[in-house]
């Protein structure tokens, strides 16, 4: 697989989320053998890029991804984040003070059974906090060599300067899709700028560019998507359009939806690499043969001309939480 760097940090450039494999979509249940599975044939077909978080479960997805690795650590670039779960008993969704940062790290880097976290996310902007201060502790841990790079996930522009005015931003992660292209208007070319990495998460539109959703009746009742917006019943008929023009794009070129769906990603910039999430073996080698799959112009045009999704990206919670 082709390798890109995020700011100055060498990875395949399509990764693993594995925040699937024990929240968000475990409506079904949870297969804890098959995710591993997964994991392990991740890395024979080059992945070096896998995405966790602490808040997943909470806590089991990281402890799954540690057993995972167990003996192949150093194969990866191992990324989590911090900041939706408060160690100092801060009432709230976030918290980003120091003290919360350095307790949530000893916590992750147990888990995770590593001495060193390569890319440590703060998940959310915690608005109690100054910036300033969550990357000052930051800071002081990538000298303790606890971890190794800084991201951010769904920060905006004044943020993201801020924080890289503190120390040097590696990579910042957010929603990015043919699904959601919030980012293009003002943080890509912030990114750019500085030269900071962006790592698009829910990259196939949260399972919707794949083509294999066609009703929201396919959902367990603890899926997330049963509550989100785009998937209500009047957008949920509107995106079918959207997610039926990727699907004419791949039997064009022989390659799956999902595949088509990640080379227009892939096309985007070679300071991306998405982290398409799965547990499923055969969808981790579906996602990887993204990487050979070549769009022509006249695609790519047809493409990112689709008519933007119906309906907000999260519901007005979580919305609240994601800085624009």
């Amino acid at each position: 697989m082709k390798h890109i760097t995020l700011r100055d940090l060498d990875v395949a450039r399509i990764g693993l989320g594995a925040m699937g494999m024990s929240h968000g979509y475990t409506g079904a249940g949870t297969d804890d053998a098959e995710s591993v599975r997964t994991v392990h044939r991740a890395l024979e077909l080059g992945v070096t890029f896998i995405d966790t978080a602490e808040v997943y479960g909470p806590y089991v997805n990281e402890e799954l991804v540690g057993r995972a690795l167990r003996g192949r650590r150093d194969q990866v670039v191992l990324a989590t984040k911090f900041g939706l779960i408060s160690h100092t008993g801060r009432e709230g969704a976030t918290d980003s003070s120091p003290a919360n940062v350095r307790a949530a790290v000893e916590g992750s880097l147990k888990r995770l059974g590593t001495d060193r976290i390569d890319l440590y996310y703060q998940h959310r902007v915690d608005p109690g906090t100054p910036i300033e201060e969550t990357v000052g502790v930051l800071s002081e841990l990538v000298t303790e060599g606890k971890i190794r790079h800084i991201g951010l996930s769904e920060a905006g522009p004044d943020t993201i300067r801020r924080a890289h005015a503190v120390h040097p931003v590696t990579a910042v992660q957010s929603e990015y899709s043919l699904f959601t292209r919030d980012p293009e208007a003002r943080v890509l070319p912030v990114l750019r700028e500085l030269n900071i990495g962006f790592v698009p998460f829910s990259p196939l539109g949260r399972g919707f560019l794949t083509g294999t959703i066609r009703s929201t009746d396919q959902f367990g009742p603890t899926d997330f998507r049963t509550g989100n917006p785009r998937f209500a019943e009047e957008n949920f008929r509107h995106n079918l359009r959207l997610a039926d023009e990727v699907a004419a794009v791949a039997a064009q070129v022989d390659a799956t939806p999902a595949q088509v769906a990640l080379a227009w990603l892939l096309a985007q910039g070679d300071d991306i690499a998405p982290i398409p999430g799965t547990r499923r073996v055969a969808r981790v080698e579906e996602n990887v043969a993204a990487d050979a799959v070549r769009l022509s112009d006249e695609q790519l045009a047809q493409l990112t001309g689709l008519p933007p999704a119906a309906g907000d990206t999260h519901n007005e919670a979580q919305m609240r939480m994601m800085e624009r």
